[in-house]
């Protein structure tokens, strides 16, 4: 995915699903340098990790 497609998904009202190594992830942030992101996974919201914007997947 590219850092723009990110963002949009970050601010949009709507729900679309991303993944990350197969896994379903909301993103939480986009990191300045615009190729990283902070992720958690739908259903364990604590645990975070940051993560490549390029290995983010759209369905």
């Amino acid at each position: 995915m590219e850092s723009q497609r990110a963002r949009q998904i970050v601010s949009s009202p709507d729900e679309i699903e991303v993944s990350y190594n197969g896994v379903s992830v909301w993103i939480d942030k986009i990191h300045d340098d615009d190729r990283t992101a902070t992720v958690h996974l739908r259903q364990a919201m604590e645990e975070r990790s940051e993560v490549a914007i390029s290995e983010l997947k759209e369905h």
